[in-house]
């Protein structure tokens, strides 16, 4: 169990460090996913820079528990918006049917943040 953990720390750590710099370097990609009622440009960076931060804390076993937690909540909060996507006639994440499937996902790498956080 413990080499299971350590690749999802890994892997987690990578996949959040990558998206908030990809929220930072290319926002574009990420406009559609937020909703028109937010301020799009300051919500892209607030998040890559809380899913950067939570990233990288995965890396340090001294922040591990605090960052697995923090990108479970993370993930709570990003569950309407993928639920409010697979609504639209042209989901942000391209095809309905990858929109419907990412829901699923999102609880399965929840999961996975909880295993992080339980573990650590």
């Amino acid at each position: 169990m413990e080499i299971t953990i350590l690749i999802l720390k890994i892997i987690f750590g990578v996949f959040f460090c990558f998206a908030g710099i990809m929220h930072i370097i290319k926002p574009r990609i990420f406009k559609n996913f937020i909703p028109d009622f937010f301020p799009k440009k300051a919500v892209n960076y607030i998040v890559g820079f809380v899913e950067f931060l939570l990233g990288f804390g995965l890396f340090f076993s001294e922040s591990v528990k605090e960052a697995a937690y923090g990108i479970f909540i993370l993930m709570i909060l990003f569950l309407p918006i993928h639920i409010w996507d697979v609504t639209r006639i042209r989901p942000a994440i391209g095809s309905k049917k990858i929109a419907i499937i990412r829901i699923p996902l999102q609880f399965l790498l929840m999961y996975c943040a909880y295993l992080i956080y339980i573990n650590s």
